[in-house]
């Protein structure tokens, strides 16, 4: 494997006069965990499609594996794995017909798929399913399925488009361990997500908004690089006008509702817990609870978002 799984420089893709991928430089580097974060339409399946070279790419460079997605995408599929959104499973078969049928096509012989779809469903843990049809069996399992037939042929990258997608919070969680045993036994993962708390979990992070890769980095970084100042946490009543005070203080770079409490930014040195409090107590708000909070991702996303919008 090389050192750097994937080396993309300026990419760019349009469709027409829309520009769904819009000059943007990266490199994974063998064994990492990325996450590639952003809404839905901010361009991360079409830049996971260049690089399977399923669209070629208007302009700018991109390799796989040392592999030219331009003129070498045939060398690239048989080394990589590919979980899409809408993942194909055929519902009539079962699970280990499924992912026989799916090392088939990888061009493994019955010598070779034998032991490895039995280690494989061992691994995503569906040993004692493997009779159950895939059209049986509930969404946590089938996106089990999924990542199983990604995996099957042993690929050296992974590319795992927005895996978790409707499925349920503890399905989720089970998800990001498996991803995190296969990354420990050297597997590269590139993942797609749109949920803040997932890519939490990553080594890096890419923020894409736009069409515009905004920002790459570790999470902690990205907190530290691109957000003003501190977080905080306020309990207050009532949620509105302590909102409205919060926001014409000098000082407060950001604020909104977060559930049942308000969550802001302050630039960097401006406040303590107490000064907001007495600001907050200026503006009428009596009683407010203030509390330090760890910024997150979803903190960094607004920022950047409020810059590619500027």
């Amino acid at each position: 494997m090389t050192e750097i799984a994937i080396h993309v420089d300026r990419l760019t893709k349009k469709f027409g006069d829309f520009t769904a991928v819009d000059g943007v430089s990266f490199d994974v580097r063998s064994g990492e965990v990325v996450g590639y974060l952003g809404p839905n339409g901010s361009g991360k399946t079409t830049t996971i499609r260049v690089l399977l070279g399923l669209l070629q790419p208007t302009a700018g460079d991109a390799r796989v594996l040392g592999f030219d997605v331009r003129t070498q995408a045939e060398s690239i599929r048989p080394i990589i794995g590919y979980m899409s959104q809408k993942f194909a499973l055929y519902e009539d078969l079962t699970v280990r017909e499924n992912l026989v049928f799916y090392a088939g096509v990888y061009g493994m012989g019955p010598a070779e798929y034998r032991p490895r779809v039995k280690e494989t469903m061992a691994l995503i843990g569906l040993v004692g399913r493997e009779n159950e049809r895939a059209g049986e069996i509930s969404g946590g399992w089938r996106q089990r399925l999924a990542l199983g037939i990604a995996l099957v042929h042993q690929p050296q990258l992974l590319f795992l488009d927005e895996p978790t997608s409707g499925v349920d919070p503890a399905a989720r969680r089970e998800f990001w361990d498996l991803i995190y045993t296969l990354a420990e036994g050297g597997t590269t993962i590139f993942v797609t997500t749109h949920y803040m708390d997932e890519a939490e979990h990553c080594g890096r992070v890419g923020v894409m908004y736009n069409g515009k890769l905004m920002a790459m980095d570790a999470p902690g970084a990205l907190k530290e690089s691109q957000l003003k100042g501190p977080a905080w946490n306020i309990v207050a009543e009532p949620l509105l006008s302590a909102l409205e005070a919060l926001t014409a203080t000098s000082g407060v770079h950001r604020a909104g509702l977060l559930g049942d409490h308000l969550h802001a930014i302050t630039e960097r040195g401006a406040h303590t817990a107490e000064s907001l409090r007495a600001a907050l107590s200026a503006g009428g708000i009596k009683n407010a609870v203030v509390e330090e909070a760890e910024p997150t991702l979803e903190d960094v996303f607004i920022e950047l978002a409020g810059k590619g919008n500027a």
